[in-house]
């Protein structure tokens, strides 16, 4: 058999197609032979050459969407022209409107029935996104005068745990309602250490709009009852 000289190029198409996939029909009703089927002549061997199975192939759609949306919050970060609470407004603000949130959200489903899948989401939170992108810019904000805490490690650990965990629909779901209430206990519990309040009414009202697209999603595939929490 001839070796395969763009390996790159096969898993491109092979996690393509598992996103369109996975996004279609969802993670759970998607299986690896629909992924085959949808390739175009690829073999059940080239898949598996990459990838062992179906959870393999979600994980590095997951960390392919997690490096672009790494892009995204690597240049606010970096972002010379602004001080450590506008970043941290600002990269916020951008990844609640990032194109890929959707796509995430939707890919996550499998989330909260895959024990693995919600244990490298909270190794992500403390091992990346926390010390790389949210520390940086608290201790910024420390250093300029326009954040107040005095534990910039601590604080962003905690906020990505609320903000990944207690304010993700995925896990804990939730009416909008419910997300509201959360969202403005977020800003009172976060006020002290921050000095302002995060999440503006444009933020609310994201958290809001994916809860409700998640609660229907979830009673149309009879993972939770309607009026039911």
């Amino acid at each position: 058999m001839p070796r395969n000289k763009h390996p790159e190029e096969t898993v491109d198409r092979i996690l393509n197609t598992a996103l369109a996939l996975f996004l279609e029909k969802g993670y759970e009703a998607t299986t690896v032979q629909d992924i085959i089927d949808h390739l175009g002549g690829l073999s059940k061997g080239a898949i598996y050459h990459h990838f062992r199975s179906k959870e393999e192939i979600m994980i590095a759609v997951g960390d392919r969407l997690g490096a672009e949306n790494a892009r995204m919050l690597g240049a606010v970060r970096d972002d010379p022209s602004l001080t450590g609470r506008e970043k941290l407004v600002e990269i916020f603000r951008a990844s609640l409107r990032n194109p890929n949130q959707e796509a995430l959200f939707k890919v996550g489903l499998a989330v909260k029935k895959n024990p693995r899948f919600l244990a490298l989401q909270l190794e992500d939170i403390f091992q990346v996104v926390a010390p790389d992108y949210i520390q940086p810019i608290l201790e910024q904000g420390q250093r300029d005068g326009t954040i107040a805490s005095a534990d910039p490690q601590g604080l962003a650990e905690v906020m990505m745990l609320l903000t990944n965990v207690w304010l993700n629909p995925m896990i804990l779901i939730s009416t909008p309602e419910k997300m509201a209430q959360r969202c403005r206990l977020y800003n009172e519990l976060l006020r002290p250490q921050l000095g302002f309040e995060l999440l503006d009414e444009e933020m609310l009202q994201k958290y809001i709009d994916y809860c409700g697209w998640y609660l229907r999603t979830a009673e149309e595939k009879g993972d939770v009852a309607a009026g039911g929490l």
